[in-house]
């Protein structure tokens, strides 16, 4: 390959050679687009996904009726009374001052309403040694947990007063305070120090400074000009906190990634000997291609998410799909006029003692030429190894169980609140977290409603469905009223559940559903989360399908390779299966839990496997195209199929170390969090990246296309009418006649 103008063809080279002749006009653009899509965004506002479109089903239409009621449902708090040692009664005179004393001290912080004392409201426990003070908070509910601490301090000021008792409060709003003291920053301290981190990783990799600024400048701008983005399209498709969150992981991870495969490539193509207009078109017609077929992968898997029907996913989704579509375009625009416009003050700020290592002439990494050398000598056996482990790897997650944590499996014992939820639910099973029906009547005091009101609540209870008491709350004015249900199981998910159905299935349609007209749909912690799981579980097989097929049709277009489509997703699902093990071994089993600071919770979040798999699907395309692009590059150029896996996988070795170790890092810094869902997510993402970018990508993938040999590059003539998308593996016009198939492939 010459240092002269070459012929090049497709859309990375041409925009990347555009932006080379047009440096300021390339960089004029970006930042144009970045301060235009944050300052619109900013101007437009962003809206959140509502409380009632956060689900499906009947928690969706509770949440409405209530909305349309303009009913404000206020932070209910609810303050525990317990003899410490058993030896107080509930109707013991000391029992009795402490209940007044704590009625009468949240009474006069002048921040509650509708203060019951358990007396009167006959929620006190079965064996007397307990009794619940419930009362709601004033004003919104939102913002409850700003306005609770003169409440918790007057509840304080009463447990010191009577010491032989445990007297302490839970709710949505002391619960909010207690959370957000704790681990309010938790989540800003990983975002922030996701970026020092990655740009620690890049100054060793480059060993200089400017190098190293570069793919965190891109990835940082995308971010940003994604959240102006967010603010527009939040008008139709509303956004959240939870999408923000994932928006800032994938957009540094691919913005990084992406910059560094350039980059690291038109270093190689300088260092190889040619000038800097010939290494930066290389760089565009090879690395280019690569992220434009791995970004477009990437944005479909992110898309599965807008299939669940689940507001929350398909805000993350979508958030996704814009980072990364927007780092994609700033890696094939942008990137190569800043490099124009660097030349060799890309290698300014070396570290004095980060000495460049040597390198051979071609690149190649010296330690997987090593590896590659004992796994291309007996591919079946690496095969069979890499496979074995990965299967065993994956066996626990065939007893995957998935729920929402409640709060002591989120928390453990982190939270004091923690142990008053625990307690609440020992004595008054559910009391902590009721069953919510909302109903709904033309008349709400008619009296076939008031009879029909008054059934439920004797059948809720003869049922076994709840041990009481049951509450009503009657609203005349919207004709709605809610009625309060504890339910059988308290804390424990299933039979919490199980109580659930008997409601919805039995004791609903014998009493409620007989009067014509009436709406009532069960609402509530419990709820929400059968009716999460029900929707997740309706979405996993259309979301599957989504990424597998349109992933499998991209590879199949990208390279013209039935086998290539086929192994690449074949690749990715078992790395993902590792994931799950992994997830499971440490989570549900506690195996090794201590060592990640984790606890064995005994269940996965729900949401987590469906998201884990569109996100790790989505990056692990990111490793395997560009190793698979490198491999049929040097195919293409004449090279055996068993050198060009070695050359492919070797030269690309350490630019796929790198990116994985970013991803890694950041990653592992939410599982440093405190909440276990966030664990969850952080070891289950950095644990599938670190076995795709070793096993995956350094052993299975050149065994397995070692053991391919030129079947490789299988492609039917049926397929032959598909569009070809394999213009841009090199700048050079190669024609090259793939074996056993006759296709010329034009590059």
């Amino acid at each position: 390959m010459g240092n002269g103008d070459s012929r090049v063809r497709g859309l990375a080279a041409r925009a990347g050679g555009w932006s080379a002749r047009h440096r300021w006009a390339a960089v004029g653009i970006w930042v144009l687009f970045v301060v235009l899509a944050m300052g619109i965004g900013s101007a437009a506002g962003r809206v959140d996904v509502a409380e009632s479109d956060q689900l499906k089903g009947e928690t969706h239409t509770a949440a409405q009726i209530i909305d349309d009621a303009g009913i404000k449902e206020p932070a209910s708090e609810t303050i525990l009374i317990q003899s410490k040692d058993g030896a107080l009664k509930s109707t013991d005179a000391e029992f009795r001052s402490a209940v007044s004393a704590v009625v009468t001290a949240v009474n006069g912080t002048g921040k509650v309403t509708d203060v019951t004392s358990p007396y009167d409201t006959k929620t006190i426990s079965k064996d007397g040694r307990s009794a619940l003070v419930q009362f709601d908070m004033r004003g919104d509910s939102d913002t409850a947990g700003d306005r609770v601490e003169p409440v918790l301090n007057a509840v304080a000021g009463v447990q010191k007063d009577h010491g032989s008792l445990r007297i302490e409060e839970i709710g949505g709003a002391s619960m909010a305070k207690q959370y957000k003291d704790a681990f309010g920053d938790d989540f800003k301290k990983a975002e922030y120090s996701a970026v020092p981190v990655a740009l620690g990783i890049l100054l060793i990799a480059f060993g200089a400074l400017v190098a190293a600024l570069l793919p965190v400048a891109l990835a940082l701008t995308a971010i940003i000009a994604t959240m102006g983005l967010m603010g527009i399209v939040s008008h139709v498709q509303p956004m959240s906190d939870t999408a923000n969150s994932v928006m800032l992981l994938v957009g540094l991870a691919v913005g990084v990634d992406y910059c560094l495969f350039y980059l690291r490539r038109e270093r190689e193509e300088r260092e190889a000997g040619r000038d800097a207009g010939a290494a930066l078109r290389i760089a565009a017609a090879t690395s280019g291609r690569a992220i434009i077929v791995s970004g477009v992968t990437v944005c479909v898997a992110m898309a599965g998410m807008l299939f669940t029907g689940l507001a929350e996913f398909e805000a993350m989704g979508l958030a996704s799909l814009m980072v990364v579509a927007v780092a994609m375009v700033g890696s094939v625009t942008v990137l190569p006029a800043l490099l124009s416009l660097l030349g060799e003050r890309v290698e300014k700020g070396r570290i004095p003692f980060l000495r460049r290592r040597s390198r051979r002439g071609n690149g190649e990494s010296r330690f997987w030429t090593a590896v590659l050398k004992g796994v291309l000598a007996k591919p079946l056996v690496s095969v069979l190894v890499a496979v074995g482990a990965l299967l065993a790897i994956a066996a626990p997650a065939v007893g995957m169980k998935t729920e929402n944590l409640t709060l002591d499996q989120e928390f453990g014992n982190s939270l004091p609140i923690v142990g008053t939820y625990n307690r609440v639910n020992d004595a008054f099973p559910g009391g902590s977290e009721p069953a919510e029906v909302v109903v709904k009547a033309k008349d709400i005091n008619s009296p076939e409603v008031k009879q029909a009101l008054a059934d439920f609540k004797a059948q809720a209870v003869s049922s076994g469905a709840s041990l009481g008491p049951v509450d009503i709350k009657l609203h005349d004015a919207q004709n709605v009223a809610f009625v309060y249900v504890p339910l059988v199981g308290g804390s424990d998910q299933d039979k919490a559940a199980k109580s659930l159905e008997k409601l919805r299935d039995d004791v609903r349609p014998a009493t409620l559903g007989k009067v014509d007209g009436v709406q009532a749909p069960i609402t509530g912690q419990v709820a929400g989360s059968h009716d999460f799981n029900d929707q997740l579980l309706g979405s996993v097989v259309p979301v599957f399908a989504f990424v597998v097929v349109f992933a499998f049709l991209l590879m199949l277009l990208s390279f013209r390779s039935l086998t290539v489509a086929i192994t690449s997703i074949v690749l990715n699902l078992l790395s993902v299966g590792a994931a799950y093990g992994i997830l499971v071994a440490v989570f549900q089993h506690g195996w090794g839990a201590s060592l990640v600071g984790a606890e064995g919770v005994g269940a996965i979040v729900t949401w987590l496997p469906l998201f884990l798999f569109v996100i790790l699907f989505g990056l692990s395309m990111d490793y395997h195209v560009f190793v698979v692009s490198r491999i049929r590059e040097a195919r293409l150029r004449g090279r055996t199929t068993r050198d060009a896996i070695q050359h492919g996988v070797v030269t690309t070795a350490g630019v796929v170390t790198s990116a994985a170790i970013i991803m890694v890092a950041v990653f592992a810094i939410f599982g440093t969090l405190s909440m276990q869902s966030m664990k969850q997510m952080g070891v289950g993402l950095a644990a599938a990246v670190l076995i795709d970018a070793t096993v995956i990508r350094g052993v299975l993938l050149p065994a397995v296309m070692a053991l391919l040999g030129e079947r490789n590059w299988y492609f039917p003539k049926w397929l032959h009418r598909l569009p070809d998308l394999t213009h841009d593996e090199s700048p050079e016009e190669i024609t090259s006649t793939v074996a056993g198939e006759g296709e010329r492939v034009r590059v």
